[in-house]
């Protein structure tokens, strides 16, 4: 890259030259032209992981639209831990929803049928009592068999307040500590099927913009290591002319300024807009800088197409002409 560069600088270097003696002895200006190539910036679609190559969309030299599928790495392993993932989702769910209503209508119903019964029971054993009382008065039977419907009639009311909080408890939703636990498990839950799902999309490439496919760098089957890229597109606006100014024509390319560049078979000139100039030059002799030697330092800079910019093609020669003020 290093002997492309300072290649392309000696070969510039002769039109930095050319442009700055078009100057007259009055130090007037003619319009420059300087030399220059087509560069690109490509956009490398990879994985943030790795897999196996299932499938590749797309060949060399297509084009494709904005969100446009490009490839996709084998998913079978997401794929069961989503489901895996979605299941504990689902169990968490089920475990707070059950906390917070209390037992199934089944056994609340089991336990008012047991509280009828104990009811029941008590009432019969009320009368029981009762008729053992006035017995006793009269002497007819012993004091032992009044205590022993006393005792009845006492556990009986006991069976019923027993039943009666078992049916209060059995209606309540679960603890507070215990419904914070499955708050905090379906939180969890939710986060590892987010992360099972963020890894599953990232096995399939989409193209980010309308774009050229440039190059396919794997082949269905093959393993693609996580980042690699699986394909080399380039956005027609990320064509960019890249072009060496001598330091004495700088202030005609400033960013912002506006030239047409010119090429073999591009027709009509086509405009652009300079983007970028480097703050260092490309070629620094160690001489004195006198107004001759000044010529000689060129600066890269570089520009974008403001329109027809399909026309060129990376790596192309280009000429460029900085407009008069």
């Amino acid at each position: 890259m290093k002997k492309r560069i300072a290649a392309v600088a000696a070969a510039v270097l002769m039109g930095g030259l050319a442009a700055y003696a078009a100057t007259d002895h009055r130090g007037q200006d003619k319009q420059p032209v300087f030399g220059g190539y087509v560069e690109a910036d490509y956009v490398m679609v990879a994985s943030s992981v790795g897999g196996t190559l299932a499938r590749l969309d797309v060949r060399r030299g297509d084009t494709v639209s904005e969100g446009t599928e490009l490839f996709l790495l084998d998913e079978l392993s997401e794929r069961a831990a989503r489901e895996e993932a979605a299941a504990k989702l689902a169990q968490a769910e089920a475990l707070h929803a059950d906390l917070l209503t209390g037992k199934r209508p089944p056994e609340i119903a089991a336990v008012e049928a047991q509280l009828r019964q104990a009811q029941a029971a008590l009432y019969q054993s009320e009368r029981d009592y009762e008729r053992q009382e006035k017995l006793r008065i009269t002497g007819v039977i012993a004091v032992k068999s009044l205590d022993e419907a006393r005792a009845q009639r006492d556990g009986d009311r006991a069976r019923i307040a027993e039943l009666e909080a078992q049916l209060r408890v059995a209606r309540l939703p679960g603890r507070e500590d215990a419904i914070r636990a499955a708050d905090s498990a379906i939180g969890a839950a939710r986060a590892s099927l987010a992360q099972v799902d963020w890894r599953l999309s990232q096995k399939r490439g989409a193209a980010p913009a309308d774009a050229v496919v440039i190059d396919t760098l794997y082949r269905p089957g093959e393993m693609v290591p996580a980042g690699m890229a699986v394909v080399k597109l380039l956005p027609p606006a990320n064509v960019k002319v890249r072009f060496f100014v001598p330091e004495t024509l700088l202030s005609r390319v400033a960013v912002g300024a506006k030239i047409s560049v010119a090429c073999d078979g591009c027709g009509a000139p086509i405009p652009a807009t300079v983007t970028f100039v480097s703050p260092t030059a490309e070629y620094t002799p160690p001489v004195i800088y006198s107004r001759e030697q000044r010529a000689r330092l060129v600066y890269m800079a570089e520009a974008r197409p403001d329109a027809r910019g399909a026309e060129l093609r990376v790596g192309q020669p280009a000429d460029v002409t900085a407009s008069l003020p």
